[in-house]
């Protein structure tokens, strides 16, 4: 028998770090090639990691929620011939609420024959034998720990809590010159908020989700980094609109794709991009960095209601067909939850489509860091004004707005509002006869 180290992935070139969401596999069961092992979460995505191996797990070493480094050892496989694959030591970082205690006893650990925990019937993860020797928990004490974790197993959050009640730490006489023993005062544990408690009893209370979390963080930061300010824009798309109608089922014959509008919308933002350079930028604290590449971010709800953007690299090097195939794809890999976390990541400017729900427009929140971010309203028959050789009259054409959000510490309003009129300028010289 071999063991085999299963490793996190890298998952692009961004991407440094991820947190386990969930074992999909516990210690003992038998794992197929390529089959998923646990779920992993990024800032941005949730994916699962599959075994490159076939065997059995035997050592699972980082426990949900905790947040493990690409490259990172986090189970053990046990295969069937071949060499044994060496587990490197797991460290551990000290946990903010007793990183004190740590520093105290840390000296007299190092110095210390390390306790031995392979006398217990109990199963102790690496993370855990590693804290309790950290904090100079026995064996015989650590048994007496209440676990919350699956069958009972003492967990992250249960040694962390008996370590701030414990209150004391002895520092192991050997190390030292004279037996010493260290009082220090853990902090006391961050008191949970009580749930609000209805009325009526009719009100149902419900904890936000990981990425509803995240979501909410990254708009309240981007209002307060950002100085938000917004442009309007009505654009006549009634040749776009008729000429979709014309082409759409050719186009999907042809290509097995469906033409939305929003690839076309995107092709005239990545030409209004490359006019004005100044869009495609993004804030470093008190630098500008122009970006190279036009890599258009596509804000898309997912069928739990939260959103996602991802990122169609090189937008500005893309036909039509291109475009739509990168639409399609990437929307339909997002309500599926099969994006990668590279998927997300890199965007130099957003678009979303508020359209989608019915809005006539809306003002977004940029994506930090870039500097804005286009909704696309609803398109919408309307009476309008139509200037001819005999005159004017009114006639029914197909309309939308266009709402641009810029950041007004680096885009001031020529350059934020010639933007989305160049876009809106692509729109409306929609050649009706063109080919896509």
């Amino acid at each position: 028998m071999a063991r085999f180290e299963l490793k996190l992935p890298k998952m692009g070139e961004s991407v440094a770090e991820a947190t386990i969401t969930n074992w999909l596999k516990k210690v003992g069961e038998t794992i197929e090639m390529d089959e998923a092992v646990l779920e992993i979460a990024t800032d941005k995505v949730d994916s699962e990691v599959p075994s490159e191996v076939s065997g059995t797990l035997v050592e699972i070493l980082f426990q949900v929620d905790d947040v493990v480094q690409v490259g990172q050892t986090i189970a053990i496989i046990e295969t069937e011939g071949g060499a044994v694959s060496a587990t490197p030591e797991v460290k551990l970082e000290a946990p903010v609420a007793v990183a004190e205690v740590v520093k105290t006893v840390e000296a007299a650990i190092e110095t210390s024959a390390p306790a031995d925990f392979s006398g217990s019937d109990k199963f102790f993860s690496p993370l855990v034998k590693n804290m309790a020797k950290a904090e100079g928990i026995s064996l015989a004490e650590l048994e007496t720990i209440a676990g919350s974790g699956k069958e009972g197993r003492v967990n992250k959050e249960d040694i962390l809590k008996y370590i701030a009640n414990r209150g004391t730490v002895v520092i192991p006489a050997a190390a030292v010159a004279a037996p010493v023993v260290a009082t220090v005062k853990a902090e006391a544990p961050v008191a949970q908020k009580a749930a609000p408690v209805s009325v009526n009893g009719g009100d149902e209370i419900v904890e936000m989700d990981r990425m509803r979390k995240l979501i909410s963080g990254y708009m309240v930061a981007s209002v307060q980094t950002s100085a938000h300010v917004q442009s309007f824009i009505e654009v006549d798309v009634t040749n776009i609109v008729k000429w979709r109608d014309k082409v759409k089922s050719a186009f999907e014959k042809r290509e097995g794709e469906k033409l939305t509008f929003t690839p076309i919308m995107m092709e005239a933002v990545a030409k209004a991009l490359k006019d004005f350079p100044g869009m495609n930028i993004s804030v470093d604290g008190d630098y500008i960095i122009k970006r190279k590449n036009i890599n258009l971010g596509m804000a898309a709800a997912l069928p739990n209601g939260n959103l996602i953007v991802p990122v169609i690299k090189n937008a500005d090097q893309l036909n039509l067909v291109g475009m739509a195939k990168a639409v399609n794809d990437l929307g339909s890999r997002a309500k599926a939850g099969k994006l990668k976390p590279d998927d997300t990541q890199g965007g130099t400017y957003t678009v979303t489509n508020v359209g989608t729900f019915g809005s006539v427009f809306g003002t977004p929140i940029i994506n930090q860091p870039q500097v804005g971010i286009l909704a696309l309203g609803a398109i919408r028959k309307v009476p309008a004004v139509i200037e001819t050789p005999e005159g004017d009259f009114i006639g029914i054409r197909q309309k939308m707005f266009l709402s641009h959000s810029y950041d007004h510490r680096v885009v001031d309003g020529a350059l934020g509002g010639s933007f989305v009129k160049r876009v809106a300028e692509y729109l409306e010289a929609w050649d009706i006869n063109r080919d896509f």
